[in-house]
């Protein structure tokens, strides 16, 4: 399957027609909270609330969505239909014989709390998850993304870690070792935090 990420100003562009919370996710998170760009990626990925995820499909309604069910076979994600917990992940594209552009991934919320897929009692004010780049670019914070790539970490979530920890402030080194503990209870990042 072919990938032609779609650049951070055509995404940005693209979702400000979705009128509900979304952030710029992944590795691009961890480059806009860093304030530069440091590793090259193979795709974009956008965060959007599960509670939300209707609001991209009417925003961009001629693009094609498909979801990823697991243990991740693509299927044509229907207009108007209700994805469910457990399918986390939608691939795009602006039509059938263009490349793969964008990957939407969907998060929990309980209220006005996100909660987190690696672990319902890690929570976080939806108002707080992220932050807006210098060009208006929401992002997923730093600490929060990386939260995500602790499982299984691979050479470019190490390179993530170690680019984000010198910007991270002392209640966002704390927010994640606490939510490293309490998900993974050990975790060799622990001890650079």
């Amino acid at each position: 399957m072919t990938w032609e990420p779609a650049s951070l100003s055509e995404v940005a562009e693209l979702f400000s027609r979705v009128r509900t919370p979304w952030w710029v996710a992944g590795g691009y998170a961890i480059e806009l909270a860093v304030g530069h760009a440091f590793r090259e990626h193979a795709d974009v990925d956008v965060l959007v609330l599960r509670r939300d995820q209707l609001a991209i499909q009417e925003a961009l309604p001629d693009w094609e969505w498909w979801a990823a069910d697991p243990p991740g076979t693509l299927r044509p994600w229907r207009p108007g239909e209700l994805l469910p917990e457990g399918v986390d992940d939608v691939w795009c594209r602006p039509s059938a014989s263009a490349p793969w552009r964008i990957q939407v991934m969907l998060d929990e919320t309980l209220g006005d709390e996100w909660v987190s897929r690696r672990n319902p009692a890690v929570r976080r004010a939806v108002a707080d998850l992220g932050g807006v780049s210098v060009a208006g670019i929401p992002y997923l914070a730093a600490e929060v993304q990386l939260l995500a790539k602790a499982r299984g970490t691979r050479p470019k979530d190490e390179q993530d870690f170690a680019a984000a920890l010198p910007v991270l402030d002392s209640l966002q080194r704390a927010w994640l070792a606490n939510a490293l503990q309490e998900t993974y209870g050990e975790h060799h990042w622990l001890d650079r935090l």
